[in-house]
Formats: C-alpha cells, structure tokens, sequence
C-alpha cells in the first residue's frame, strides 16, 4: 500500500507468473492523478484484479465499496488475504470477466471508478470486446482506469481524459 489508513502495508500476490502487480511508483502516480475526490466515497471494480492492490489502495483512500473480479483462484485468494490482513470488507468474485460484467448489467449496477488491468499480453485482443462490455457501468461523471504495457496499449473506444507513461507501463483514464 502506498498511502490511506492502510499506507505502508504490504500485499500478498499469487503464486505464479500470471499475476503482475501494478509497481507502488505507478499506484501512488495514478492516485495522485486521479486525486482525493476521485477516490472518496467511489464505489469501486477492480476487474482482472490479481492481488487486488489497485481496489485496496482505493479503499484505503476512502472508496466507500469495491468488488474484486479474477478468474484465477489463485489471485481470488490473495485478495481474500489481502482483505482480511488489511480488516477491509468487499466483494470478490471469482469469474470470468465476461460473466462478472454481464451479471453487473443485469444487476444494473454501475461504479465510479473501475480499473481494468488484463494481461498485457491480451490486452490489445480484448480492447474492442471490452469497450462495448463496460458500457453502461460507469457511472456519470466516473472514471475507468486502463493499465497495459504501452507498445501493445489496452486502447478502449472511450473519451480519453489522461494518459500517462511509466516506464513500460501505460495508464489511460477514460471519463463516462
């Protein structure tokens, strides 16, 4: 954890090479970007979540609620760690990203600030399927997060608000 009531913790990541968490320098530049306001009191999906580290700083920053989405029972049990070391409460969802998505259409639930940070390796594959699949689940006004490696970019068919580069690693945020 970078910063919150959590600030200084430590994550438990899954086993593996699947999951690569986002760098603490890219989680506190990101949330510096999206400042405060961005953060407080936003209900949160964290999709493709691994360790969940962007979903916890977020509720460390004050999020009011966050759902963790993850295919890979592996990283569905780090966040469930993660969670309980940390005394945070919220929902994880061990699914497809597909499935999770169309169950939250049909719940007709909507988030203020959604992180989507799939394989790198998928990411420019999943870009078109993607952009249509998170219609209707940002709220007015929210904020979607992308993170990819910037020579094959998560590029989603919505309005870019920032983009900014760290080293390898991509961030765009998307406006609603």
């Amino acid at each position: 954890m970078i910063a919150g009531v959590h600030g200084g913790r430590r994550l438990v990541t899954p086993a593996g090479t699947d999951t690569r968490p986002t760098s603490d320098r890219v989680r506190e530049a990101l949330f510096s970007v999206l400042g405060e306001a961005g953060v407080r009191d936003a209900r949160v999906l964290d999709l493709f979540a691994g360790s969940g580290a962007l979903g916890i700083e977020a509720l460390s920053r004050g999020a009011a609620a966050a759902t963790f989405v993850d295919a890979d029972p592996r990283a569905v049990q780090a966040i469930e760690a993660n969670l309980g070391a940390l005394e945070l409460e919220a929902q994880v969802v061990r699914a497809d990203w597909r499935a999770a998505l169309r169950s939250a259409r049909r719940a007709a639930r909507q988030y203020d600030l959604v992180f989507l940070d799939p394989p790198y390796r998928l990411a420019e594959r999943l870009a078109p399927e993607l952009s249509k699949a998170v219609e209707g689940l940002v709220r007015p006004g929210g904020t979607l997060v992308t993170e990819s490696d910037r020579r094959a970019p998560l590029a989603l068919e919505l309005p870019l608000r920032d983009e900014r580069r760290y080293g390898d690693t991509l961030i765009r945020i998307h406006g609603a």
